[in-house]
């Protein structure tokens, strides 16, 4: 299967966004892409910087843009992951991924479950945690494990979409750094983002592809500067091998192909689903067990 992924720079305005993503996703297919990731909330500036009721009405086309990104991909013919504000009722908001199948129909939603709220990333003002639990969406080019940024560093959502049959998982993402962090520690948080999803790759035994944000977008607020996002969008195999690493600054269009079959070879190899100890893990689902 030949994944496209789509790694952006906020454009201005959302009219811009729309075009460029388009022609991006245009590009990935006439390269043969099958499926096309774009990064986390691709159609806007990443608004989450700064608390203001203002950018609730961000949310209120959420059908309107169901509309529009399933008719990009039944024009494209592919299968495309998108990014979206979804506003399900007034005060209840949703960061949601929605997957549509390459005739244009909605294939399903993720509702990002793990909501940050860090200076520069206040995502708990605008979003509630999702409710759709961690089930693999199918579509014509395999079973897909959906997740959202924050989800990426905690183990238990791609080990439950591995268990319910994901195919891969898959993380469009809004991260970066600030600028006056040091280098060293830009190399820290960079490197254990990428490590960390690797790691999901290797323990399941499936594929990973996480699309990045990339360029600076400064915060209206002025409580802080703004983030630098770190790019660097990449697709790994089974075993965490590096398929794909995009630049840390450019905004890029790349197509990767990756062997599906790999997978059962890699859990043939590696049989970390059939060693697990399930009849041990009761105490996952507590918050914390230590008892001083």
């Amino acid at each position: 299967m030949k994944i496209g992924i789509v790694q952006q720079a906020y454009a201005g305005d959302r009219a811009k966004m729309l075009i460029e993503s388009v022609n991006r996703i245009e590009e990935a297919v006439d390269g043969g892409a099958e499926l096309v990731v774009l990064q986390e909330l691709h159609q806007s500036r990443y608004f989450c910087i700064s608390e203001d009721p203002a950018y609730f009405a961000y949310a209120a086309d959420f059908d309107k843009d169901v509309a529009f990104w399933g008719a990009v991909a039944q024009k494209a013919g592919v299968v495309l992951v998108t990014s979206l504000f979804e506003m399900r009722a007034p005060g209840l908001y949703h960061n949601t991924a929605v997957v549509f199948e390459k005739d244009g129909s909605v294939a399903g939603k993720y509702r990002k479950m793990h909501i940050p709220d860090d200076p520069g990333f206040y995502e708990k003002f605008y979003f509630t945690p999702g409710d759709l639990g961690f089930k693999p969406i199918d579509t014509s080019v395999g079973r897909l494990g959906v997740l959202i940024c924050w989800d990426q560093w905690y183990p238990e959502a791609a080990r439950l979409m591995a268990l319910d049959g994901a195919d891969i998982l898959i993380y469009p993402t809004a991260i970066g750094w600030f600028d006056g962090d040091g280098e060293a520690e830009k190399a820290r948080q960079l490197d254990a983002w990428i490590t960390i999803q690797r790691a999901h790759a290797v323990a399941n035994g499936i594929p990973v592809v996480s699309v990045n944000r990339v360029g600076k977008e400064l915060d209206p607020s002025g409580q802080i500067d703004g983030i630098r996002f770190w790019g660097n969008s990449f697709v790994c195999g089974p075993q965490g091998e590096m398929l794909l690493r995009l630049d840390a600054e450019q905004e890029e269009t790349a197509v990767v192909e990756i062997e599906s079959e790999r997978v059962a070879e890699v859990r043939n190899i590696w049989p970390f689903l059939r060693d697990r100890r399930i009849d041990a893990y009761a105490e996952l689902t507590k918050r914390y067990i230590f008892k001083p």
